[in-house]
């Protein structure tokens, strides 16, 4: 009897160790299998937080694209419009001179007429000063009335003379003024047409985008001038920044 209990006792330790292995090997095998789910879950969660960041980013991307392409439209159409109004100006400028121009030859030939009667006015006088010299006979009266004539006569020499001092100054006038319109007009043009053709500004979404265009301690600009050779100009404006460059197509 004793050595029958001896011998369940130990089979019965030895089927609980048998057990207690098997046990611990399942357990150990639900662990592994559990850590392999909980892998393969992080890895999903990760891939579709990867694609769900990139669709995200496209979309910014496209967004920004299109409100780029309206902007470039948009300046577009100003730079035409502008053009159309310097077209305006030019034409009207033409005009101003054209007309200048028929003024200046109305003045000349109005000069000439002046000439002409302060001529025949000096040759007159002449005469008659020769004729007075010539008939010394004269009565008191007629004297009188030859003198008067004479007189009258050097008035309206004096007269053409005022008459010549005063178109020729209005002249003067004339040219200062259309010099001072050519170069108005010059200098207001190549302004306006030259902060046009090297300077582009680019709205943004938000502040948010800018700071990423800038990247930390302004990397992202200086590799962006380097990558394009063009000037970006960030200044206080919000939701914007300036590109700056004589090159249209690097600007665009």
């Amino acid at each position: 009897m004793g050595v029958v209990a001896v011998v369940l006792a130990i089979v019965g330790f030895i089927a609980g160790s048998a057990f207690r292995r098997k046990s611990a090997e399942a357990a150990i095998g639900s662990a592994e299998e559990e850590a392999r789910r909980i892998l393969n879950d992080a890895i999903k969660q990760s891939e579709q937080k990867k694609k769900e960041a990139l669709l995200e980013a496209k979309d910014e991307i496209h967004n920004l694209r299109q409100e780029t392409e309206k902007d470039l439209r948009e300046r577009r159409s100003e730079v035409q419009r502008q053009e159309h109004r310097l077209q305006q100006k030019e034409e009207t400028l033409d005009r101003k001179i054209d007309n200048l121009e028929i003024k200046e030859e109305k003045l000349a030939q109005r000069s000439k007429e002046i000439d002409a009667r302060i001529e025949e006015c000096d040759r007159i006088k002449q005469s008659q000063m020769d004729l007075l010299e010539k008939i010394s006979g004269f009565t008191k009266e007629q004297a009188k009335e030859h003198l008067l004539k004479l007189l009258d006569d050097e008035l309206t020499h004096q007269k053409a003379v005022k008459i010549l001092e005063h178109e020729q100054h209005t002249k003067e006038e004339c040219d200062r003024i259309a010099k001072d319109i050519i170069c108005h007009a010059i200098q207001r043009c190549a302004a306006d047409h030259s902060a046009d053709l090297t300077v582009s500004v680019v709205p943004l979404p938000n502040d948010e985008m800018k700071g990423r265009i800038i990247g930390r301690e302004g990397r992202n600009i200086r590799a962006l001038e380097t990558a394009t050779g063009v000037d970006l100009i960030i200044d206080d404006t919000p939701e914007a920044i300036t590109l700056s460059s004589f090159d249209p197509v690097r600007r665009e």
